[in-house]
């Protein structure tokens, strides 16, 4: 396995907002490269850290960058969907704070054979978890036009996705398509050259509608992250990183489900619907990383860090 590396988007912003308590337990449900978790462990005397992530190779490098805090942290190869089970495995009822950074870390980026990247020729894969059989293979291979479309038009936000699935469908009829680069060539094919010079890559947004089908990762998010506030304590608190509007929005409208309590008409006099407030935003606006770690890091660009503290119960 090549070195697990991965920039740790708005670090200082995002552990300022967790707001670590020494004896508290917390959860990075994305753990990554572990930078966000690291700067949990060296926080903590006498709390506890739960690392989860999906693919097994974050969890082996994990384990290697926070052997000094051993004593402190849990690992779980699993998918943060799944937080509420976790916990109860492991006999924790409530945390003091859970993070989660949701974009595709460096490191599966920049290795080839992952297939996340439109920059590599690798074989197309695009699975977070490695154990999962469904790929981008299967997905680009065997979804209709139809489906193709949604999936491209839907968590791509690509103007041009009729043309793409069209243009797969066709080409895929003369051979099977089984490489980043054979995609990219098709994509490339279906987008008007007067449309492909804005400086952003033309495979850019049908890559990212792959890989979120391939990992069902809008369909989990919602319902993750009301789990997530469930788990909290409270006054505990929880952060989260998306990197485009679909996650975006996701976050933002289970948080404002939250703060809003009574849901009665305006007009009703007293309430009942008896529905209290369970957070209160720790920001009312989206932070968005500084010049100097865009300065490092260009993937932080689309990055939009929300974060909010649980007032009840």
């Amino acid at each position: 396995m090549s070195e697990f590396k991965h920039y740790s988007v708005m670090l200082r912003e995002t552990i300022d907002m967790l707001d670590i308590k020494e004896d508290g337990i917390y959860v990075d449900c994305t753990m990554g490269g572990a930078g966000h978790s690291s700067e949990i462990a060296k926080r903590l005397k006498g709390g506890r850290l739960i690392c989860i992530d999906q693919d097994t190779d974050a969890i082996e490098a994990g384990k290697k960058r926070l052997a000094p805090y051993s004593d402190k942290v849990t690992f779980v190869n699993d998918n943060f969907k799944n937080i509420k089970q976790i916990l109860s495995d492991l006999n924790i009822e409530k945390v003091d704070g859970i993070t989660a950074d949701l974009g595709v870390s460096s490191y599966q980026l920049d290795t080839a054979e992952r297939g996340f990247s439109y920059h590599f020729d690798a074989p197309l894969d695009m699975r977070m978890n490695r154990q999962n059989k469904f790929s981008a293979y299967n997905l680009v291979n065997e979804y209709s036009e139809k489906e193709l479309t949604r999936v491209i038009n839907d968590w791509g936000e690509e103007k041009f996705a009729s043309r793409i699935a069209k243009g797969i469908v066709n080409s895929r009829q003369e051979k099977k398509i089984e490489t980043t680069f054979e995609l990219v060539d098709i994509i490339k094919n279906c987008i008007p050259k007067s449309s492909q010079f804005d400086g952003k890559h033309p495979a850019r947004r049908t890559f990212q509608a792959l890989r979120i089908e391939v990992n069902n990762e809008i369909s989990i998010l919602k319902d993750a992250v009301e789990d997530m506030v469930d788990c909290l304590k409270k006054s505990g608190r929880i952060a989260v990183i998306t990197f485009h509007s679909l996650e975006d929005r996701a976050v933002k409208e289970v948080f404002s489900s939250k703060i809003n309590g009574c849901t009665c008409p305006r007009n009703f006099p007293v309430c009942v619907c008896g529905f209290k407030a369970e957070l209160e935003l720790i920001n009312k606006k989206p932070i968005t990383a500084e010049e100097n770690e865009l300065e490092e890091n260009n993937r932080s660009r689309s990055a939009k860090l929300r974060g909010a503290k649980k007032i009840k119960e």
